[in-house]
């Protein structure tokens, strides 16, 4: 058995198809089960059993998946040794969805790089709270930025909670606070059909009994704006998203009820690199509100 091997067991039980572990490993799929089976052999035991289309771990390979994911962290934090003393080598990779990235480099990149100034942050910027997933799962990123709910299989740490608001062209005639009822019959931008995001605008639409007209269905966060822009409808967000919305000639106004969402720092279930602790630690103490 070797480190690789080890990978390939975690990568396979924390994704549950062989596909997705493949790519997260970037690999051939039947590589990836070659590899499995040749493990299998190896320790006598069976470690995955097909389910449908995906794979469930069985009772020993659960105890294996525990012990490589300690291994494998254990692998890290010898690694992290070398940059603890945050040389100039040291880099942290925070995933980012868009709308949230401005409170991200405007509050807790400044209070963790002045207590940390020998670490180079990298934003990875994610279309979204499925790309930040995706970029936690991937290790493309050590941290992630998002909003909540996210799958079991990562932590979640609540930092704060932000308000959705209404973003719409200017000379539309709504009060401030807008009715939750005056979204009923009103162009809407929303996510594309079948999104999480979508799914969840839905279910907030539902609960206080409106329709909403789609005038848009964008998946590019980038596009939202624009299209607010353009005249053509509104636009529920963040209200951190203010004074963006602002230079575009943009007004903003809350929603009544308000409705608010829980903003949290997200990771995988496994030890977290010493730059990454620490960068918790500072947002988690306050210094960065």
């Amino acid at each position: 058995m070797n480190l690789q091997q080890l990978r390939y067991v975690v990568a396979t039980a924390e994704h549950r198809t062989m596909t997705d572990a493949a790519r997260s490993l970037y690999i051939a799929q039947p590589a990836l089960s070659r590899a499995i089976r040749d493990l299998e052999r190896e320790l006598g035991m069976t470690l995955f059993a097909r389910s449908g289309r995906g794979v469930v771990v069985t009772a020993q390979g659960r105890r294996v998946v525990k012990l490589a994911r300690e291994a494998l962290d254990a692998v890290r934090e010898i690694e992290a040794l070398s940059t603890h003393g945050h040389s100039s080598e040291a880099e942290l990779r925070i995933a980012s969805t868009p709308s949230l990235e401005p409170g991200l480099a405007g509050r807790l990149l400044p209070a963790y790089t002045a207590e940390h100034p020998g670490v180079r942050v990298h934003i990875v910027r994610c279309d979204g709270r499925d790309g930040v997933i995706s970029a936690i799962r991937d290790q493309r990123a050590d941290l992630g930025l998002t909003d909540l709910p996210v799958p079991t299989d990562l932590i979640s740490h609540p930092l704060e909670r932000q308000e959705i608001v209404l973003i719409s062209p200017p000379g539309v005639a709504l009060p401030d606070p807008v009715p939750m009822s005056r979204l009923n019959g009103m162009r809407l931008v929303l996510p594309a059909p079948g999104s999480s995001r979508r799914r969840e605008f839905e279910a907030l639409f539902a609960k206080h009994g409106v329709t909403p007209v789609v005038a848009a269905q964008l998946d590019e966060r980038g596009n939202w704006l624009s299209a607010v822009r353009s005249g053509t409808a509104s636009l529920l967000w963040y209200r951190g998203m203010t004074e963006q919305a602002a230079r575009a000639g943009l007004v903003v106004r809350a929603l009544d009820p308000s409705v608010r969402r829980v903003i949290a720092i997200v990771h995988a279930r496994r030890r977290l690199p010493a730059i990454a602790q620490e960068f918790l630690s500072v947002a988690e103490s306050g210094s960065a509100a």
